[in-house]
């Protein structure tokens, strides 16, 4: 079965939420770019699809990967860096073809594709989904104008590539993904000379580009960042083994923080205050939330262009908050993540009592003391659109049937594990092994 059945119930308890899916794409991949003479230790990972995307992907340019599990359902990754063989020439050797299953995974995707340029000869990525759909633009670009060979489908995947990044200076809008920039700023150390990005425009998901430093730094890789308007990277540079923990994910336990915030009982355990991931701002935005309850100001203004993953939860949030207007704005790459997450949003919250106007580029809120329930919702496929609803139901007066509850496992496999154990109750779950 497909869907569902979530009645109304308090949640209580503590919980500790999954490692960082951001984190753990960039460790992951820095490890699989050192020396073959080298092996870096990765802990704390759990094997999402996405993550097992970048595993696989990574294990098709070359490195070779071991998989431990631990007592907590956690996973160690021994990683053996593939870089290193070289021709007679002394040029390194790459991969003759590879073929890279993306998945549903934008950050595989996007991260993988230059990386692929220096270490494989041709490369073949594919996806499902809506990751088919999502823009590369900005590689056609970088292709175009480095010689690069690539063939899709109308613009869409598959893709094939073939050549090799050139180096040099980079001119990239910031409004797109910031997923494109940390793509170049993982792979631009590999070639023999230094490269230059410049943001041409206002970088957003600035979170995102600081934990795409941070990871390089912890394998051995310098940049100079000038205000996020250029990187300088340093070529012909050497990434250095090092073991690594990952820390608790900011982006999950939102959900169960704005489920605290919303008169459960919950407590979030192992977050790093001192984090530098974006979604951190999750705290901020509920202080925010419960300072206006104090306000004669019944308008509550969210700016979505650094926290776009955390518009479903805050949506949530800001629907049950009586008296409350919020207006989500700067919104309109939400339209292609996972799903065109402003229409999901109003869609799905509205069936259960919301009151939500969708706008082109972000959303009004008119807040209520609770939700009707007593409809049957969809996650649109989309992760943060399931757990969203999840925490919706804790405030319902009547139960709701949810359709695709499985796509938690694209991020959060154990998500209905961890909502039960708290007290959700839930009919209908086929969890299997």
């Amino acid at each position: 079965m497909d869907r569902i059945l979530i009645k109304p119930s308090a949640l209580k308890g503590a919980v500790v939420p999954p490692p960082s899916k951001s984190l753990s794409h960039r460790a992951i991949i820095c490890a699989s770019l050192c020396s073959d003479k080298e092996v870096s230790r990765i802990d704390n990972v759990i094997l999402s699809e996405d993550i097992n995307a970048t595993i696989d992907g990574m294990r098709q340019l070359r490195a070779e990967i071991e998989i431990i599990e631990n007592e907590n359902k956690t996973y160690c990754l021994n990683i053996r860096g593939g870089r290193g063989s070289k021709e007679n020439n002394g040029s390194k050797r790459s991969v003759e073809y590879a073929k890279i299953n993306c998945g549903e995974s934008g950050s595989t995707l996007r991260f993988l594709i230059p990386l692929s340029l220096m270490l494989a000869d041709r490369c073949k990525f594919s996806g499902k989904g809506k990751l088919i759909e999502r823009p590369l633009d900005i590689f056609y670009k970088i292709f175009d104008e480095d010689g690069i060979e690539y063939k899709n489908f109308n613009g869409r995947l598959p893709l094939t590539v073939s050549g090799k990044l050139k180096g040099g200076q980079y001119n990239l809008s910031g409004m797109v993904s910031s997923q494109f920039i940390s793509g170049l700023l993982m792979a631009l150390p590999m070639i023999d000379r230094d490269s230059v990005i410049s943001v041409t425009d206002k970088m957003e998901s600035v979170g995102y580009v600081d934990l795409t430093l941070q990871m390089l730094k912890e394998f051995n890789i310098e940049t100079i960042n000038t205000d996020y308007r250029e990187f300088k990277i340093p070529g012909n540079s050497e990434y250095k083994a090092s073991s690594y923990k990952v820390e608790p994910d900011y982006s999950q336990a939102a959900f169960f923080l704005v489920a605290d915030a919303l008169g459960n009982d919950v407590e979030c355990l192992g977050l790093n205050e001192k984090s530098l991931q974006g979604d951190k701002e999750i705290i901020n935005i509920i202080e925010k939330f419960n300072n206006s309850n104090n306000s004669d100001n019944n308008e509550i203004i969210i700016d979505a262009s650094q926290i776009p993953d955390l518009i479903p939860i805050i949506s949530v949030l800001a629907a049950l908050q009586k008296g409350k207007t919020t207006r989500i704005v700067n919104a309109q790459r939400l339209r292609i993540k996972e799903s065109d997450r402003l229409k999901a949003v109003a869609t799905e919250m509205n069936k259960i009592g919301a009151e939500i106007e969708e706008l082109e580029d972000g959303l009004i809120i008119r807040g209520k003391s609770a939700l009707r329930g007593n409809a049957t919702v969809s996650s649109w496929n989309d992760h943060r659109i399931a757990m969203s609803l999840a925490i919706a139901a804790t405030r319902c007066n009547d139960e709701i049937v949810l359709k695709g509850w499985q796509a938690v496992n694209k991020s959060y496999p154990a998500f209905w594990n961890d909502y039960i154990s708290l007290g959700g109750a839930v009919n209908g779950l086929r969890m299997g092994k």
